[in-house]
């Protein structure tokens, strides 16, 4: 698998304390990343480095076949470069239908002036549809997003995403408030997204995590602890002690 993503000796301490000590991993073009850790293992912090929000204090972030820094650029541009990034609480447009949400993440391609007086293509018609048929959401285009359940809106800001086509989708906690149907379908989403993009989950709950079957990295004090499958990493003393034992 051809690597997208390097992450090399990043380092960041916040008030003497180290949040990221040392961290180094990668991650492959079309591949599934669960990444686990008891709070303060640095995992928020290290999606914070990537998408730009969080400078470290020593190591780089590569980026791509041509090894882009990704410190030497902005939130905006890092999106640009393909990074797309889901935080646990989803973010959509309640008061905007399912439709018009994914429309507006269609139109955030084009600049803010052109926006504003923007109507939709039958490309971005044609990209809807496929949209809401990866993220489960056929039934419900005309429906506000407000009215959608937990899951149902986590399903739709991925889909915000994907209308950027980002090349890596960073996920925060997907499972968190989700039904057993839902988190079922989520698993599939993740998925079937993998095959053609990158996806790191950052999640806590471990059926969820094995659900995916997928490398799982275990970060502990800012480091990767330990990396495997999950029976491997489930077995292993170290994150037994210091994760699974809680």
């Amino acid at each position: 698998m051809t690597q997208l993503l390097h992450v090399d000796n990043i380092s960041v301490a916040f008030d003497g304390f180290k949040a990221i000590n040392g961290l180094s991993f990668d991650i492959a073009r079309a591949e599934l990343r669960a990444i686990i850790g008891p709070n303060g293992a640095g995992k928020t912090t290290f999606m914070d480095i990537v998408t730009g929000k969080t400078r470290p204090d020593s190591g780089d972030v590569r980026w791509g076949d041509k090894g882009v820094s990704l410190l030497r650029r902005t939130e905006a541009q890092i999106v640009q470069l393909g990074i797309g990034r889901k935080f646990q609480k989803p973010t959509v447009f309640e008061s905007q239908s399912v439709h018009d949400n994914l429309l507006m993440a269609l139109a955030n391609n084009r600049n803010p002036f052109s926006v504003l007086s923007y109507k939709s293509s039958q490309n971005d018609i044609d990209r809807i549809e496929a949209l809401v048929g990866q993220i489960n959401l056929q039934d419900q285009l005309a429906a506000l997003a407000g009215e959608l359940s937990h899951g149902q809106k986590q399903w739709l800001e991925i889909g915000m995403l994907l209308a950027q086509d980002p090349q890596l989708l960073l996920v925060d906690e997907p499972a968190a408030g989700m039904t057993a149907p839902e988190r079922a379908v989520t698993v599939n989403l993740l998925k079937e997204l993998a095959q053609t993009r990158a996806v790191v989950v950052v999640e806590h709950d471990m059926e969820f995590i094995r659900q995916l079957e997928c490398r799982i990295t275990v970060l502990h004090e800012g480091a990767v602890l330990a990396e495997g499958q999950i029976d491997f990493v489930m077995q292993n003393q170290d994150v037994i002690d210091v994760y699974l034992g809680r």
